[in-house]
């Protein structure tokens, strides 16, 4: 065999085995059927999250009391552009499509369910002031927000976070998140109420 047509053959075997040893699935995906990786559905992500607790990387946990504004919020973002893939796309971008947020008894989770990006961290509320902290994409930072529950809508506006070069504030704060709270208790009992998207 001639020496050209052995180089050939070595680069060839080289090329795959370096193929191989890189082909490692990306963080949060999961091998699938033909060894194809593909990202978690948002409802797996989710649950997952559910499961997590968070970190007390600035500040003490707070204790586990209910809170007025606990609950499960939705928002749906008109896209403005079509997403540009990226392998470090920043925290807290406001992506369009759907995002859920939950706080739970000092807890705060939130999804966005087009891309599976979640995070998750602790917050405190005092009268209509609502700090939110120990989030691991911004360890070292708190964020202050007013609310507001009205018509089942919750309003958060930003007295300053610099979370994620502000990203954290700019997505909380531009629409209203819509409650999946029902309006009253025969609505709950009946399941006659218009069910925000997200919120199943």
């Amino acid at each position: 065999m001639k020496a050209s047509t052995w180089r050939g053959c070595y680069l060839t075997v080289a090329a795959i085995a370096m193929w191989a040893w890189v082909d490692v699935a990306p963080t949060g995906a999961q091998p699938g059927p033909g060894g194809v990786h593909v990202q978690p559905s948002a409802k797996a992500a989710w649950n997952e999250l559910l499961k997590r607790s968070p970190f007390p990387y600035i500040m003490p946990l707070p204790e586990p009391r209910p809170t007025a504004v606990d609950g499960t919020y939705t928002k749906s973002v008109a896209a403005l552009a079509e997403r540009v893939h990226c392998l470090r796309c920043p925290d807290y971008a406001p992506e369009g499509g759907l995002w859920r947020i939950h706080f739970d008894k000092g807890t705060f989770r939130i999804i966005h369910a087009e891309t599976v990006w979640k995070s998750i961290g602790t917050f405190i509320v005092a009268g209509d002031r609502l700090l939110l902290a120990n989030d691991p994409n911004c360890i070292d930072t708190v964020g202050l927000y007013t609310w507001r529950l009205t018509g089942g809508q919750l309003f958060l506006e930003a007295i300053d976070d610099p979370c994620a070069i502000k990203l954290r504030g700019l997505n909380l704060t531009q629409q209203p998140w819509r409650a999946c709270r029902p309006p009253t208790i025969e609505a709950a009992v009946t399941e006659h109420w218009q069910k925000p998207e997200g919120c199943d």
